[in-house]
């Protein structure tokens, strides 16, 4: 296989999962395996077309960050709240990334890591979907500064590759009472700064190994990102609202089982 087809690949991939709680990291991780290149090669470009993603975020809901910043030059309340409650949420993965960097960049090699944790994550949203009693919230801004500050400490859990950065801060949110839809959007949001504060630490820590080919592999694969996580996101608010998060569970449990069969058996 080509390395520009792998590329392709990859980023679709990221458009694909990024947004949904399946674990966008263990999704690459395991199809860089499965097409036979070692992942520890693309671990770098796996986090560097990322930036991708976020731009569908924020063409998708231009309205709210334009309504946000222009609310906040009037210090609105709702505005004060969403910029709050983002803040507060990106601040523990901000500060456990930064200790622990060296130990999280050893797991995104571990293909049998990532096929447990999806598994686990299957089961855990099962659960919460089962006992959770979320009550509307009215948006990002409803959400209270104690529910943020929980979504900000289970979404480091997502540190691990394979639990899924959306699903863990989408299933804290639930279990702290927002609804399905605001959980889902505050994941959305809150994508934004964590999403580009991990590409921005790596590219930084691992500046040397950027060359030329390099930058147009991100380029492309960051593109073919973008325009599958456009579809992606509206897709996936729709399912959310009409069947919950029950589908993704058994996607993970099965597709961890799959792949836990084919790493001990290849």
């Amino acid at each position: 296989m080509s390395t520009t087809l792998l590329v392709i690949l990859l980023g679709i991939v990221e458009g694909l999962t990024e947004y949904l709680p399946v674990s966008s990291t263990g999704h690459l991780i395991l199809a860089t395996e499965l097409l036979g290149f070692k992942a520890e090669q693309w671990a770098l470009f796996n986090i560097a077309i990322q930036p991708g993603a976020i731009l569908a975020i924020l063409v998708l809901y231009w309205r709210t960050f334009r309504d946000v910043l222009v609310g906040l030059g009037r210090r609105e309340t709702a505005s004060i709240a969403f910029t709050r409650n983002l803040i507060v949420a990106f601040l523990p993965a901000a500060v456990i990334g930064l200790i622990f960097n060296d130990p999280i960049e050893t797991l995104l090699e571990n293909a049998i890591v990532v096929a447990w944790a999806l598994i686990i994550g299957g089961i855990a949203i099962l659960i919460v979907e089962r006992y959770a009693k979320p009550k509307e919230a009215g948006g990002v801004a409803g959400v209270s500064f104690r529910q943020s500050v929980g979504v900000g400490l289970v979404q480091c859990l997502a540190m691990i590759p394979g639990v899924s950065r959306s699903g863990a801060t989408i299933l804290g949110a639930m279990s702290l009472g927002v609804d399905r839809k605001t959980a889902a959007e505050f994941s959305f949001f809150l994508a934004v700064p964590t999403l580009t504060g991990a590409t921005v630490l790596q590219l930084a820590k691992h500046g040397d190994q950027i060359n030329s080919d390099l930058v147009g592999n991100i380029a492309l694969g960051a593109f073919v990102s973008f325009i599958v996580a456009l579809v992606v996101v509206k897709a996936f608010v729709g399912i959310v609202t009409r069947y919950g998060f029950a589908p993704f569970a058994w996607y993970r449990i099965v597709a961890g089982m799959v792949a836990l069969v084919w790493l001990f058996l290849r």
